[in-house]
């Protein structure tokens, strides 16, 4: 049983992944999909569409409002858009085995990529907002505790790209040795030649692992990059340094 994605492509020693065609051919769709579905948009909403789509994007807002916090969302308003495309892909990734594709979260490749992006974003918006402060967490209670920070640290997006790896990974290992299961004992009947069986009983397992599963942890990962990018971000020192920034601006003035 091979669960290594194929080359399916190779031009002169330049190959390219199944995981990566299929990586395309989601972003693909999405943008096509954003596209056809937005370019009509109203004012005031005329089509069926447009109110699910203003309908979808307002209980968006309001999740990531309700994580993350009114200001930080008022401070980093693009964080919306990058969450709602996050978990688009996320869950298209995961739903892809129904049309018979190899999903990308398959791969370690595919989900540490999208954790590195995450935790790029965390220490750009922490030194945005908060400075050199944001380095200053590693040494506190006491400096002796640092290398412990720094593991803490390690950790994080070993956690963000292991979780769903694992997950989608043992589901897919799950279907794949069912369907032999099922290949199986379609042999086992005289004068049968069609796996009939694998037509029919996996059905209930790809509305678990696939749809259930993979929506599950789409929905995880989001929050998980809320949080942490939420934690990075220390409200109350940001206010401070505002606050200062106002009274100098005054002191100057007067």
């Amino acid at each position: 049983m091979n669960t290594q994605a194929r080359w399916l492509v190779n031009i002169h020693g330049f190959r390219i992944s199944e995981t990566v065609i299929v990586s395309w051919l989601i972003i693909a769709g999405l943008a096509l999909a954003s596209y056809f579905l937005t370019r009509n948009l109203k004012k005031i909403p005329e089509s069926k569409v447009q109110v699910f789509l203003e309908y979808a994007v307002l209980k968006l807002y309001n999740l990531v409002e309700t994580t993350m916090g009114k200001e930080l969302v008022e401070r980093i308003p693009n964080i919306v858009p990058y969450i709602g495309s996050l978990f688009m892909y996320f869950l298209c990734s995961n739903l892809v085995p129904l049309l018979g594709l190899r999903s990308p979260t398959v791969d370690l490749d595919t989900t540490l990529a999208l954790s590195t992006i995450t935790i790029v974003l965390i220490y750009a918006v922490s030194i945005r907002f908060n400075g050199g402060a944001c380095f200053k967490d590693m040494i506190e209670p006491t400096p002796i505790l640092l290398p412990i920070n720094l593991v803490g640290e390690i950790a994080r997006p070993i956690s963000l790209s292991f979780r769903p790896f694992g997950n989608i990974l043992g589901g897919t290992l799950i279907m794949m040795l069912f369907y032999q299961l099922m290949g199986f004992l379609s042999t086992l009947i005289p004068g049968v030649n069609i796996p009939f069986a694998q037509f029919l009983v996996p059905v209930p397992l790809h509305l678990y692992f696939d749809i259930f599963a993979g929506t599950i942890q789409a929905f995880i990962f989001i929050m998980l990059t809320m949080v942490f990018i939420s934690n990075s971000v220390d409200i109350g020192l940001l206010k401070e340094r505002e606050s200062k920034k106002i009274k100098n601006k005054n002191a100057k003035h007067a």
